[in-house]
């Protein structure tokens, strides 16, 4: 392939003109504070997380033994359960906060929410329930009947304690259970643990002075009030003809509700601090011939192929053929040098530029005015930030009740009791809708909301206080028959089930073998963390200057790239697949887990 073509057209590039541009745009976005600008929804801040979909509903406390706690409902929750069922492990039951199955699928549910994977590969568990998605990218709503679906087929509802938060998880050594406590005053006694809670529920919201001092409405989207807006998740958002509203982030959550905020409010201010890369998304609606001819076994063939592509290994099908596939075919597979004899790293480079040019040239093709045009403009690596898709997004700059207000990388100055601050101007609103994400810390507590206490009265954040340590980022020495999913030191997945299913599998086959073999404790050694984070250490080098170049973001701290890079494993989830395989087949347990056994 010409080393000027991209995807069939020449683009020109200035890669040290772009270099320079980067680490301009990346330079505005520093702050010294990191992940810290942001705030938890806590206190007079605890309104933005409540759960607004369910009426409470009264239970007597429980008192019980159970041989496997899950605390979790979501896609871990769903997946952990199914796998052990398969293995003919029964006892265990699931606790969730929310009121049904879901996990992020449940509370999130604003208008325009889909997933960004193509829906044959993100919803798991298709081939084993029947289903086919309706569309190759899902709607929320969808998803969550999906995820209800699971629940249903696997007979988990009559297992599952909703509306309930666990308050503490302590390890008691005598009789080698873990002691789970809830809000409702239940105890569970559990032979094994099993921490199933996603990172994609708990708002964060802006660190901006005078947020609480805001007199009109306001919410996040991760709990959209349709009582306020009107509509519902397909829009219709008719109680926002009259109002001024502004909406705070641009990431990939805005970029779905954007264009249903901007066809329905009276006005709508868009606060930008970075903006995405948006590229074409083309849903369209399932082949129902292509349906029917799918062979058994077609899922799980068809994740690894797009996990594949995505990774960067050479795949003779593109089974999935979308945006996502389309970014890594076009950026990883230059990954030989050219005539000029430029490095790999150069031509991979090099691709990089010539795509983000791309999307660049065709926000000037769709947005009407050069400024806005301009402004939403992004100067990064692609993988800086989770790429966007969208074919709605862009168009609705061209609207004119819709004005960008572009912080140039400050972010908004400051709220006031009916306005947005930048700059010193103010934007006068009558209600703010915050796309700011969801807090993802390390530590039990900031992600779970509850410590985690194993041997001794060890808490998971005091081990964890001079550096992570995990084997496969589901074992942790000190704490036994403790298990966790989408932890630290898994796998960096875009589809984030394909990893969670090798997690699951795993834990449910060392379960099954565990009660098997009357197993009382199973505990991962610190030698085998060692050598894990050896292991992490070698996957993450070649990737710790890109990340510290990236503009500041989620992925890599908010640009301070502190423990990023031992946040998780950077060999990409197939290889992850056959690390974890190999090592359950070939002597993993005997080798890296002290076990002690019932009498």
């Amino acid at each position: 392939m010409d080393r000027e073509a991209l995807g069939g057209s020449e683009i020109e590039v200035d890669p040290d003109a772009l270099r320079q541009k980067y680490r301009e745009e990346r330079d505005k976005r520093l702050r010294p504070d990191g992940a810290t600008q942001y705030l938890s929804a806590e206190g007079d801040l605890a309104h933005f997380k409540e759960d607004i979909y369910a009426k409470p509903v009264a239970r007597d406390p429980v008192s019980v033994d159970v041989g496997v706690v899950i605390i979790g409902g979501g896609f871990s929750g769903l997946l952990a359960s199914s796998d052990l069922e398969k293995r003919g492990v029964e006892d265990f039951c699931i606790i969730e906060e929310a009121s049904d199955f879901g996990g992020t699928w449940y509370w999130n549910r604003y208008p325009g929410l889909a997933c960004d994977v193509e829906s044959y590969c993100y919803m798991p568990l298709l081939e084993e329930v029947g289903y086919i998605p309706t569309r190759k990218y899902a709607s929320g709503q969808e998803i969550f009947e999906h995820c209800q679906r699971l629940g249903k087929h696997y007979d988990l509802y009559r297992r599952a304690y909703f509306q309930t938060t666990v308050t503490s998880v302590a390890w008691d050594e005598d009789s080698a259970r873990w002691i789970v406590k809830t809000n409702r005053d239940d105890v569970f006694r559990a032979r094994f643990l099993i921490r199933a809670g996603g990172g994609l529920n708990k708002p964060k919201l802006p660190g901006v002075p005078g947020i609480s001092r805001f007199k009109g409405h306001s919410f996040h989207t991760v709990r959209w009030d349709y009582e306020y807006t009107g509509g519902g998740p397909t829009g219709e958002l008719v109680g926002l003809k009259d109002k001024k509203v502004a909406i705070i982030g641009t990431g990939a959550t805005a970029i779905q509700c954007i264009p249903h905020l901007g066809a329905w409010a009276k006005q709508l201010y868009v606060f930008q601090r970075t903006p995405s890369s948006i590229n074409v998304r083309a849903n369209r609606p399932t082949d129902r011939e292509w349906a029917g001819s799918l062979p058994h076994g077609w899922q799980k063939q068809r994740m690894t192929n797009f996990e594949s592509m995505v990774s960067g290994i050479y795949q003779e099908e593109d089974m999935v053929a979308d945006g996502w596939t389309d970014i890594f075919s076009t950026v990883f597979h230059f990954a030989a040098p050219d005539k000029n004899k430029l490095t790999p790293g150069d031509v991979l480079q090099m691709a990089d530029f010539k795509k983000m040019e791309a999307n660049r040239r065709r926000i000037d093709e769709i947005v009407k005015d050069p400024e806005t045009a301009e402004a939403l403009k992004p100067w990064y690596n692609m993988m800086c930030k989770r790429p966007c898709f969208s074919d709605e997004y862009l168009q609705t700059f061209n609207r004119e009740n819709v004005k960008l207000v572009d912080t140039k990388g400050k972010g908004v100055s400051e709220i006031t009791e009916n306005a947005v601050v930048v700059d010193g101007q103010a934007y006068e609103v009558d209600c703010i809708v915050y796309a700011t994400g969801f807090g993802f810390g390390v530590s039990s507590e900031d992600q779970m909301g509850y410590e985690i206490y194993g041997r001794n009265g060890l808490s998971i954040t005091e081990y964890w206080a001079q550096g992570l340590k995990t084997l496969h980022g589901i074992h942790t020495n000190q704490f036994p028959n403790y298990f966790v999913t989408f932890g630290p030191q898994g796998p960096l997945s875009i589809n984030i089930p394909f990893a969670l299913q090798a997690q699951t599998e795993v834990i449910a086959e060392i379960i099954a073998d565990c009660a098997r073999n009357k197993v009382r404790t199973f505990e991962v050694t610190a030698e085998a963390e060692v050598r894990w984070q050896e292991k992490l250490k070698d996957k993450a080098f070649s990737r710790a200057k890109f990340y510290e170049e990236c503009t500041p973001s989620y992925y890599n701290a908010e640009g301070t790239s502190i423990g990023f890079l031992d946040l998780f494993y950077f060999g990409g989830p197939v290889d992850y697949t056959q690390v974890v395989r190999e090592w359950l087949n070939n002597g993993g347990i005997e080798r890296d887990i002290e076990r002690t056994y019932l009498e």
